[in-house]
């Protein structure tokens, strides 16, 4: 019996401000050759399983992890590019009336990986009022891919593996970490670009998969 659902929020219940995303932007600025989920592994470990006092702080955490040593003036535009992500962000369309739906209904927990700037943006859309938790890698230390972060939200949620259900739109952080926990997955890929066996293209679509 499902009790609980597990949103992520950038690309799930909140579109970027800015695109392309500010994550590929940052690869393209600092020139980083990795592939891109090698990149975006190391990239969110260094830039979000802490909180740092600002963004310059946390791009140097970044530069460390890739030993690299770009111009502040690299720098300075990534810390722009990301705030403005932060300021022209907003919630999809049908967010707020499906949360609010659910939330009769079910827990409802937050789980992504994020920097501390987030706070602002849930707060600016009053979001935390829809979810009985909420927990982001910067304050857990822990990404998605890590299934120890699903374990926790598992634990502080009181339930089990099979009694929740994880929303996102990530095959590899949102969909495998869940899959890795035990958890089922529905993958919300609004461009239905994505192979996957159970996924939908809008939120709306969501409690028809509940049933």
């Amino acid at each position: 019996m499902l009790k609980a659902i597990l949103f992520d929020f950038w690309g799930t219940i909140v579109e970027n401000g800015v695109f392309p995303s500010p994550t590929s932007q940052t690869r393209r600025m600092l020139r980083i050759q990795a592939p891109y989920q090698e990149f975006v592994t190391r990239f969110e470990k260094a830039f979000m399983t802490q909180k740092f006092p600002d963004l310059f702080k946390a791009f140097e955490s970044v530069c460390e992890e890739f030993k690299i040593k770009p111009p502040q003036f690299i720098i300075d535009n990534l810390v722009g590019l990301w705030n403005k992500n932060d300021l022209l962000c907003k919630p999809f369309p049908e967010t707020i009336e499906v949360l609010a739906k659910l939330k009769q209904k079910y827990k409802m927990a937050l789980i992504s990986n994020n920097t501390a700037s987030v706070e602002n943006v849930m707060e600016k859309f009053e979001l935390r009022n829809y979810f009985n938790l909420v927990l982001f890698s910067f304050e857990s230390g822990l990404l998605k891919s890590d299934p120890k972060m699903f374990q926790m939200a598992l634990k502080k949620l009181k339930i089990k593996p099979e009694e929740a259900l994880m929303v996102g739109d990530s095959l590899e952080s949102d969909m495998k970490g869940a899959e890795a926990a035990g958890i089922r997955g529905i993958l919300i890929d609004r461009n239905n670009r994505q192979e996957f066996a159970d996924k939908i293209t809008s939120l709306l679509e969501l409690e028809s998969k509940l049933k």
